[in-house]
């Protein structure tokens, strides 16, 4: 699949021939690619979850973990990942499309030298000044003795994750923009890999150095992020990059990206500033608040990693496209077939997640140091965050539409009130439901914001095909009721059938309810003949049968 130039069939591979919009069929396999690198990344990422539970359960040390991680996350997320790429993937693509591969080349090493001095010194001032910003964020640690200084300590270990991800994020938007998909998004297992590995290995050593044990989390998480990059790396080469330590502020494509991540980083900052709330308050609420609020967003956020993640990944290379050639009718139907199949795959999702939300949460967590308690607490927290996966799956796709279209004030503007309002619910919530409330503000936040962007998309250019998402839409929550209560039924009989708590009775009970789930829905989308569900069949049926 590697172009030879911006006329190669694997530029084009989301385009039919007359430069029109990518017909569902070839978005659902560009998205399945994503997805089963994306899934194998995930699955791994809950067994990372699941040694960590085991281990450290809900505890202070948990909770200082994620603090101290959620720093470089918070900053990763708005800036290196996010926006980043929905500023970078258009200026890629556009140069790509009408000067060549020389042309990206250049460009792209530009990025890639202002991101190690931007991330660069960015982690200096954290590195100096993280007592202060620990105390900023979570104050209330100082009350429990060493929680604030093992925080302080945990940030400065792991502040450089930064700057690797960042990297790591400019050569993922190189390699999306020339259609290489599959190794970019399997990519973050590394992070996983090296968590686990080093929490395996180096967990029974840190005593012997006058360390925490949760200090080998925090140095698998670096070894993680040189890893998401270096496996990237050979993909590049292959393609014909090389790195080149030149930097020329006054470059004119430079000026361009990072005009657009200035901006970008506010547009794509309503979720990650939301969570980063959510952490604040979540704080006050007593030991273990943070870690389930944690946990819950790590299941909620399967779905999106799997789903929403993929479908905006594969949609950007191919709306930047029409957006260089300038074909509005081609932008429109991208993001209408778009939207069509994150509902078809999220809505499902959602309602699962709510139906079955105690039982999985037990299944993944619950052993060790992680409570029964624990799954009390994070079960209500997963009930509250999984009303927002339609909402932060189709922000996904949205915001880096605008960018892609060079319209990124927009999206600028929608987020700062997403934020706010944010904060104002959740002031308000917390009071009333405790940490659930936070869960809850969150969700209702994704959606408005979500709803908004969508709105002004369809405006901008006029329409979205509203008639065949609302129609799908609807098609898609009818069967997905209809699979939650055969799996609510389902789930009550296996139970009663084969009783116990132990994993191998719990992932009968599981997993045999959602197998029931998955033929409901299967038949409810057949007879409601829902386009976009037989697209995705038939690319799961492709990769089933590959070699």
């Amino acid at each position: 699949m590697a172009p030879s130039g911006p006329t190669a069939p694997a530029v084009a591979s989301l385009t039919t021939q007359d430069g029109g919009s990518p017909s569902p069929p070839r978005l659902a396999r560009s998205a399945g690619i994503v997805g089963t690198a994306t899934l194998a990344s995930r699955l791994l990422g809950l067994v990372r979850d699941q040694v960590l539970a085991y281990l450290f359960g809900a505890s202070n040390a948990m909770d200082a973990f994620n603090v101290a991680f959620r720093i470089p996350n918070l900053m990763r997320d708005l800036f290196a990942e996010g926006a980043m790429s929905a500023a970078f993937v258009p200026t890629f693509t556009k140069r790509l499309t009408l000067q060549g591969k020389a042309a990206a080349w250049r460009v792209g090493n530009q990025l890639v030298n202002a991101l190690l001095i931007i991330t660069g010194s960015f982690v200096l001032l954290g590195i100096v000044f993280a007592e202060p910003l620990v105390r900023l964020l979570a104050g209330s640690y100082a009350d429990v003795p060493g929680k604030l200084e093992l925080t302080v300590f945990l940030t400065r270990i792991l502040l450089p994750f930064l700057t690797l991800v960042a990297v790591a994020a400019a050569v993922m938007g190189m390699l999306n923009s020339l259609h290489r998909f599959f190794t970019p998004a399997l990519s973050p297992i590394m992070v996983n890999v090296g968590i686990i590995g080093s929490v395996v290995l180096l967990v029974p050593l840190m005593p012997r150095f006058g360390l925490h044990p949760i200090t080998a989390v925090a140095i698998g998480a670096i070894v993680g992020g040189i890893g998401q990059l270096a496996l990237q790396l050979p993909s590049l080469y292959r393609e014909g990059y090389r790195y080149r330590p030149r930097f020329n502020p006054a470059d004119p494509g430079l000026h361009e990206i990072l005009g657009l991540i200035g901006f970008g980083t506010i547009a794509g900052a309503a979720v990650q500033i939301n969570l980063l709330v959510n952490m604040v308050l979540a704080t006050g609420e007593g030991a273990g608040a943070v870690s389930w609020l944690s946990y819950a967003f790590r299941v909620m956020y399967l779905p999106i990693g799997i789903f929403g993640v993929s479908i905006a990944t594969a949609t950007l290379p191919a709306v930047a496209r029409h957006a260089a050639q300038n074909s509005t009718e081609g932008i429109r139907s991208t993001i209408s077939g778009s939207l069509r199949m994150m509902l078809v795959l999220n809505v499902p999702a959602l309602v699962g997640l709510i139906v079955l939300a105690e039982p999985i949460v037990a299944l993944i967590f619950e052993r060790g140091s992680f409570l029964p308690s624990d799954t009390a607490s994070t079960t209500a927290a997963l009930v509250f965050y999984a009303p927002g996966l339609v909402g932060y799956s189709a922000v996904r796709i949205a915001v880096p539409c605008f960018y892609a279209m060079r319209n990124s004030l927009t999206p600028t503007l929608v987020s700062v009130g997403a934020v706010v309002l944010n904060i104002v619910l959740n002031l308000v919530l917390v009071r009333v439901m405790g940490f659930r409330g936070l869960a809850l503000g969150t969700s209702i936040v994704a959606l408005g914001n979500a709803l908004v962007l969508l709105v002004l998309l369809h405006r901008r250019l006029g329409g979205l095909d509203v008639r065949s998402i609302l129609e799908t839409g609807a098609k898609i929550i009818l069967a997905s009721t209809l699979m939650g209560g055969a799996v609510l039924t389902s789930h009550a009989w296996i139970i009663d059938v084969l009783p116990g708590a132990d994993l191998v009775h719990r992932l009968v009970q599981v997993f045999g309810s959602i197998a029931v789930g998955l033929v409901v829905l299967a038949v409810g989308a057949k007879i409601l003949r829902i386009a976009e569900w037989n697209d995705v069949w038939r690319t799961l049926s492709r990769r089933t049968k590959a070699p």
